[in-house]
């Protein structure tokens, strides 16, 4: 039987989850996209403590343009947030999403910032 959409994504989350996990020298960086948001994450999966978070709803983040554009600013802003924080190294999540659209937008802003993967 065919699994839905939601019931593969959760496997490759799972899949995803059994190989990286966050260490607080290179914590994960999370990502959940939803239909009109998207959020990230810095995770600390030993302590499970979040380090840094940015969204596209967060006031610093301009929500004019298109969805890919915004989620290059999210971004942008996550990796300023962990420089911050001190760090400059992460373990991707993608979150069951395939890497395409707004989470390789993201990804590729987060790079342009100062964030190694």
């Amino acid at each position: 039987m065919k699994l839905s959409k939601t019931q593969r994504k959760y496997r490759i989350r799972r899949r995803i989850r059994k190989v990286s996990s966050g260490t607080a020298g290179r914590p994960r960086l999370s990502i959940f996209r939803s239909n009109n948001e998207i959020y990230a994450q810095l995770i600390d999966d030993v302590k499970g403590v979040t380090l840094a978070a940015a969204s596209s709803r967060d006031k610093d983040v301009d929500s004019k343009g298109s969805k890919t554009e915004i989620a290059g600013l999210v971004g942008k802003a996550i990796a300023e947030k962990s420089l911050k924080a001190g760090v400059d190294k992460v373990a991707f999540d993608r979150g069951g999403n395939l890497y395409h659209g707004r989470v390789k937008s993201l990804a590729e802003g987060a790079r342009e910032a100062g964030l190694k993967f």
